[in-house]
């Protein structure tokens, strides 16, 4: 809460004094937390399960109410994430992340370069086609270029606020991921079945016909490029940055 929310409204307090009135603001799709609407569109209401969460819905509150006291100021775009993946194609710069990754990807490609024995899946049972639990993962390119595409339409505009999902709009299970990532690179991703954490759902995949449409974006990145990406990170730097 003092890293996002107050860090934030730190953040507008300095712009208003230096009378900066635009910003493209990084949400996430955890605000929308469990729900069985799928794809799910930015009209779906807030229900998040954990404080990361919860500071990005009051953040997002609180830009709202800005935007409110002088809709003819500011020009706010919040963009949700879904899942970004990936890494730049250089190889030259990834996700590290330390310990036990809490993301698939990264968890994923620490196993195929030896720092993990196997991947924890967690939950068979799922309803979905194989069980496994199926979300929207997007590129982190196309996720930069997301922001590009929000910077550009703030600049078109006089004030306003909007929000839009970004995801690559498709979801894939686990399962369908692990399999990808072995064919896609040549690496063996041995796995073992866990029972399911309590807050996860089975599907979670985004809406982004508002993002194309008024943006004017739209994800180009296929799955097997964010695994290619991911992987030739992870063995230009087997130990990460360090």
């Amino acid at each position: 809460w003092d890293v996002n929310v107050c860090g934030t409204k730190n953040l507008l307090e300095i712009m208003k004094d230096n009378e900066c009135y635009s910003i493209v603001f990084s949400s996430s799709a955890t605000i929308y937390g469990l729900t069985n609407s799928v794809p799910i569109s930015e009209e779906q209401n807030f229900s998040p399960i954990n404080p990361y969460g919860k500071t990005k819905v009051a953040i997002e509150n609180m830009l709202c109410d800005l935007f409110k006291s002088n809709i003819n100021l500011w020009k706010i775009a919040s963009l949700r994430y879904f899942n970004p993946v990936g890494a730049h194609p250089s190889g030259k710069i990834g996700e590290d992340s330390k310990g036990i990754p809490s993301n698939l990807f990264p968890y994923i490609t620490q196993v195929a370069i030896g720092r993990l024995d196997y991947l924890q899946v967690f939950g068979d049972d799922w309803d979905t086609k194989d069980g496994f639990g199926v979300r929207d993962y997007i590129h982190i390119i196309d996720l930069a270029e997301g922001h590009i595409a929000a910077l550009e339409y703030l600049k078109l505009k006089k004030s306003g606020f909007d929000f839009f999902n970004l995801g690559s709009g498709d979801g894939y299970s686990v399962l369908e991921i692990i399999k990808e990532f072995e064919l896609s690179t040549g690496c063996n991703i041995p796995y073992k079945i866990h029972a399911r954490r309590e807050g996860d759902i089975a599907i979670s995949i985004a809406d982004i016909a508002k993002a194309k449409k008024i943006l004017a974006w739209e994800p180009n990145k296929t799955l097997r490029q964010v695994c290619v990406d991911c992987w030739k990170w992870q063995s230009n730097n087997p130990n990460g940055y360090s």
